[in-house]
């Protein structure tokens, strides 16, 4: 075993929690983060007999809404199911989700390098209480904070089309960007609103085998390397909250999997969690296959039937997303890549510097030039908050600070003799040929005047006194 070559197989489970005003079932308020436990229940998140679900629309539009962004189709038939649960954090024994008929399903995401992830689907389901382990009077016990449990989360499953740790930490931030663009979660993972799932396994790779697929994996066509057959176990690593943590998962977990590979092994199919302070992941549980969970249709909630149109009038509402609204930036402004990238990262900061650059066009700048590179200059440079200043104060400052005195010809020429005096050695070599050299005198020159004058017009005379 030890000539093999072993390539990962990376699929990814991402759960994003939706920012809607009420839970998914019931009327109960979704503001619950740092809220006193168990005060955000009512008798259906809790799962009281008699107590019947009721859809919440905001969130299964949303929902939709992500499948779009993410290229899927939409289903005009859709359903929930009901799924048996093992574990204490949701009180009724099941989770209402989706099986074999979700919202979304089938769509794709582009990255850098060319590849093309495929989304196999995005559903809708509730969130899960959250488990305390804590002491109580000299024990150790495990309490369950029933807040969080209803809350809208959408799952976001990708097929098994990542090669390394690097192509899941793009992807991942383009999603997190997608659904701060769509405003339908804030996606802040120290809260727990987006979590991070990936499915680890290595396949080998051997003879033409290996020179075909390293081909697949380098060219730049935008192309999925899907022709093989899958590796006979997988491991998952669970909820994890950060992209880094999920880059040191993946590149531990494939470590770990190869030395059990070469002993003749094969790795446990298991559920895993990542300890970042001993800088590994550790077994948790087997991991359950689907069969195991049991689903069947949801009988309180009939299926879910959408039009044509109602689901083009959805479509309609998608704002620009970031991909589109970059290659805009380089393509209608003349941008650089790397400044329409810094400037589309976050959509208030694209919509603040196109706000700018519309009135710095009608705005009276006494002939200067404000153009979109400008603008962006100084959003970038300076680092501008646009919390505490609105685009015409932008505009206000960079006329300001363009803004130009004369000075006597008289003063000027005393004062280039004096810095040209000062600097012999720069002129020797502005006369040698160095005309680099001239750029350093202006500053010195524009260092003494102390005002702001014009540096084309002091060069130009600094040429002229030195010709």
């Amino acid at each position: 075993m030890k000539n093999v070559i072993y390539q990962p197989v990376i699929g990814l489970e991402v759960h994003v929690e939706l920012k809607t005003k009420s839970k998914m079932f019931c009327g109960c308020s979704n503001d619950y983060f740092g809220k006193q436990p168990n005060s955000h229940t009512c008798p259906v998140c809790l799962g009281l007999p008699g107590a019947l679900p009721v859809p919440n629309k905001k969130a299964v539009e949303w929902c939709v809404m992500i499948g779009m962004a993410l290229n899927c189709k939409i289903p005009l038939v859709s359903k929930f199911d009901r799924k048996n649960y093992f574990y204490p954090d949701l009180a009724k024994g099941y989770q209402i989700s989706q099986y074999d008929q979700p919202f979304a399903e089938n769509g794709y995401m582009d990255l850098s390098n060319g590849r093309r992830i495929g989304i196999r689907r995005a559903h809708m389901e509730e969130d899960t209480g959250k488990l305390v382990h804590d002491t109580v009077e000299g024990k150790r016990v495990s309490l369950i904070d029933f807040n969080r449990s209803g809350a809208p989360l959408v799952e976001i499953v990708t097929e098994p089309d990542f090669r390394d740790s690097s192509e899941v930490k793009e992807y991942l931030q383009k999603l997190q960007q997608i659904v701060r663009y769509l405003d339908v979660s804030d996606a802040d993972m120290e809260k727990g609103e987006m979590r991070l799932e990936p499915n680890i396994s290595l396949r080998s790779l051997s003879g033409e085998a290996t020179k075909q697929s390293l081909m697949r994996s380098s060219r730049s066509s935008v192309a999925r390397d899907d022709n093989f057959e899958l590796p006979n176990y997988k491991v998952e690593v669970k909820n994890i909250n950060s992209f880094r943590f999920v880059e040191k998962a993946i590149e531990f977990e494939v470590r770990r999997q190869e030395e059990i590979l070469r002993k003749g092994e094969t790795p446990k199919q298991e559920t895993r969690g990542w300890d970042e302070n001993r800088q590994k992941t550790f077994s948790q549980r087997d991991k359950e296959e689907a069969m195991d969970y049991r689903y069947f249709p949801e009988p309180d909630i009939p299926p879910i039937r959408w039009t044509s149109e109602y689901v083009g009038k959805l479509k309609s509402k998608l704002p620009e997303l970031p991909d589109k609204k970059l290659a805009r930036f380089e393509k209608d402004f003349g941008l650089p890549y790397y400044d329409a990238e810094i400037l589309t990262r976050n959509r208030d900061m694209a919509d603040f510097f196109e706000k700018t650059l519309e009135i710095a066009k009608k705005a009276k700048t006494d002939g200067q030039k404000i153009d979109a590179k400008t603008i962006a200059n100084w959003i970038i440079n300076k680092k501008i908050d646009i919390l505490n200043i609105n685009p015409e104060g932008l505009v206000k400052q960079i006329v300001s600070a363009k803004k130009t005195v004369t000075i006597d010809e008289g003063e000027l020429d005393k004062i280039v003799k004096e810095v040209l005096k000062e600097n012999e050695k720069a002129v020797g070599e502005y006369k040698s040929g160095k005309q680099g050299v001239i750029m350093f005198l202006v500053g010195q020159t524009m260092r003494k005047i102390g005002k702001r004058v014009d540096a084309v017009m002091v060069r130009k005379y600094l040429e002229k006194v030195l010709s």
